[in-house]
């Protein structure tokens, strides 16, 4: 997993309440299990009309938020089903942390595993940090895990809170199965005294 410690990226707004994975990633997407190839199916049916254009009128496809790398959002943003494509495309288009007041605590589990950084702030600085960004076109902002701060370049900042072993997997780039592959001496030194009556690992 790419470890993540500290991001400087465009930060785009995305000023919607429960926005869920059903749209972040629709069914029709869910037929792969591989991590890539899923840029143009993020937010499918916000982002592109019945035609194939862009709707213009999507955040992300606006001049200002083209290319931005952090998200801020509204509370409950990954809400509904648990499908892990929707961390896995948010991330192949490029986005590497979101920032909302609350998350769907699955889809947060899955961001984790997944090397992005869910932000949870309160409403009232969340509200700010999206009204800063859209006064000011092209805002870009830091987010540092080590120092669990998230930094305007306007100068506007922000502390958050993150548990410690989530915090620990992040700057070390380690998902379950890395966690688990540390012990890797431990594992083989206990399958080699493993009894003969015991099944094969293999």
């Amino acid at each position: 997993m790419e470890p993540f410690q500290r991001h400087k990226g465009l930060l785009a707004v995305m000023d919607r309440v429960d926005v869920d994975t059903d749209q972040i990633i629709p069914k029709q997407f869910l037929k792969r299990i591989e991590r890539t190839g899923y840029e143009d199916a993020l937010f499918f049916d916000w982002r592109w009309k019945p035609d194939g254009s862009e709707n213009p009128d999507f955040e992300l496809n606006l001049p200002r938020y083209r290319n931005a790398t952090v998200l801020v959002a509204g509370r409950n943003f990954g809400c509904g089903s648990s499908r892990e494509h929707a961390p896995w495309a948010l991330h192949d288009y490029g986005i590497r942390s979101v920032i909302a007041p609350s998350f769907g605590d699955i889809f947060r589990n899955n961001c984790y595993q997944n090397g992005m950084l869910p932000v949870q702030l309160p409403d009232e600085t969340v509200r700010e940090i999206m009204e800063r960004a859209k006064t000011k076109e092209g805002m870009q902002i830091t987010v540092d895990l080590a120092r669990q701060t998230v930094t305007l370049d306007d100068g506007y900042s922000a502390s958050f809170e993150i548990d410690p072993f989530r915090k620990h997997s992040l700057l070390e780039g380690l998902d379950d199965i890395g966690l688990t592959l540390q012990n890797e001496p431990a594992i083989a030194g206990f399958e080699s005294h493993r009894p003969s009556w015991l099944p094969s690992k293999r």
